[in-house]
């Protein structure tokens, strides 16, 4: 067995302090809240633009649909519902969605009778004290929601003190284990 040197002891310290730095940085990385965060907002966003996308493209297609139904006659009109079902089958949030496109492009060529208007005044009316009371409950939630998120965050700083605290006595250790190798090392040389 031989006897590292003092130059391969200290490319050997040097080595863990760069892999223990490199580790530490990765853990603050990770538990860091504002990280945390901007992650899970990343996600968010992709899932949002991935189901925007798959809901466009599908409407699109309705639309063009309805339009060449419109243009070519009424035996391509009664088609464009199977058409848009076929391109949809399968994600229900575009089905109905063009549901509701088709049930708003039909009820905006019908003008409205004075019944309607007046029915809709009196719902207008009648559904703004319950406008204000979601908003009120909407409000109270985020407020109910705010003590736990600031809860959450706390404990994830604890536990990233705690991870780092566990990193740097490991380190010491192994910074110690160094040391004393390369002192037998040491010894070893100046007695040989």
């Amino acid at each position: 067995m031989s006897n590292p040197t003092p130059d391969q002891i200290r490319a050997e310290i040097d080595a863990t302090r760069a892999d223990l730095s490199y580790d530490v940085d990765a853990l603050t990385d990770k538990v860091t809240p504002s990280k945390i965060a901007h992650r899970q907002t990343e996600k968010v966003k992709s899932k949002l633009t991935s189901a925007k996308e798959a809901v466009m493209g599908v409407a699109s297609d309705a639309k063009d649909s309805v339009t060449s139904g419109v243009s070519s006659g009424a035996g391509s009109l009664s088609d464009a519902p199977h058409k848009a079902a076929e391109k949809a089958k399968g994600n229900a949030v575009a089905v109905g969605l063009i549901a509701f496109g088709v049930g708003a492009l039909i009820a905006s060529l019908i003008p409205a009778s004075e019944k309607e208007k007046a029915a809709a005044s009196q719902i207008k009316e009648k559904a703004q004290p319950l406008v204000e009371q979601a908003t009120d409950a909407a409000k109270e939630v985020a407020s109910n929601l705010k003590e736990p998120a600031q809860d959450a965050a706390a404990a994830v700083k604890d536990t990233a003190t705690e991870a780092a605290g566990s990193v740097k006595s490991a380190a010491g250790s192994a910074a110690d284990d160094v040391k004393g190798k390369a002192k037998d090392a040491k010894d070893t040389v100046a007695s040989s």
